[in-house]
């Protein structure tokens, strides 16, 4: 299945540290465009089946989500998002190893119901999600680029 939205970008850093950085809720939400944290509610730390509570802001408006982690490797990191009990979306990091570093492929699906779109519309203040993922997603990726090459 095609994501609704995409991109990559190419880091001067070891697939294992930007791997670190993007299964750590402290150091995604330094990142992230929206989310702006969570905390584990089922494990220690990332690995597979491990929850995640995490909070989401755009301007004044805040929205939880639980997350389940489904992959959890050097060379991917993703996790199923749900809102009030209901799947949402999908995010997905895949870090593939390169002669200068690793190249990062951040990755979304929407999965909403198609009933739920209007509601989260006006609780996010976010009417066309494919597009503003879009946008945020590469914003992400520059800071994660920053924050990669840095350390």
């Amino acid at each position: 299945m095609t994501p609704d939205a995409t991109a990559h970008i190419d880091v001067a850093a070891s697939p294992q540290r930007v791997f670190e950085l993007v299964s750590d809720l402290r150091g995604l939400s330094r990142c992230a465009e929206e989310y702006s944290g969570g905390k584990w509610l089922n494990a220690p730390g990332p690995q597979v089946g491990a929850r995640f509570r995490g909070v989401n802001k755009r301007g004044w408006r805040v929205w939880p989500t639980t997350s389940t982690v489904t992959d959890c490797s050097e060379t991917r990191f993703a996790f199923e998002v749900k809102s009030l009990g209901l799947a949402v979306s999908r995010w997905q990091y895949d870090i593939e190893e390169t002669a200068g570093g690793c190249r990062v492929t951040e990755s979304t699906w929407d999965r909403r119901p198609r009933w739920y779109v209007p509601i989260t519309q006006v609780a996010t203040g976010v009417r066309n999600r494919a597009v503003t993922n879009q946008r945020n997603i590469e914003a992400t990726l520059e800071r994660l680029k920053r924050a990669a090459e840095s350390a």
